[in-house]
């Protein structure tokens, strides 16, 4: 018959006996701390102030765009209009 494992909550139990649970938590703690900053190191990822800086970069980008389209419009109809009026004006020289 195979041994059964006690449960992971009776050895941590036990270790926070032998060791002491203000020690054993710190220790789980920053060493957690630490795998997590160097995984994350290792992806590509960039900083909230950087992800902050370029999101105001496109709102104004996007905004200038927006203003140019409105220019190029306005401007396309007015040379719709002076290309009717030149039409216009040369139907009727004829």
């Amino acid at each position: 018959m195979a041994l059964k494992p006690p449960p992971i909550g009776e050895v941590m139990q036990q270790v926070n006996e032998l060791v002491g649970p203000a020690g054993l938590v710190d220790e789980v703690d920053r060493n957690a701390r630490q795998l997590a900053q160097a995984a994350l190191r290792k992806l590509d990822f960039v900083s909230r102030e950087e992800f902050d800086a370029q999101t105001a970069v496109l709102e104004r980008t996007r905004g200038k765009i927006a203003a140019l389209e409105s220019e190029l419009a306005a401007m396309t109809e007015q040379l719709a209009k002076l290309e009717a009026q030149s039409k216009s004006d040369t139907d009727s020289s004829s």
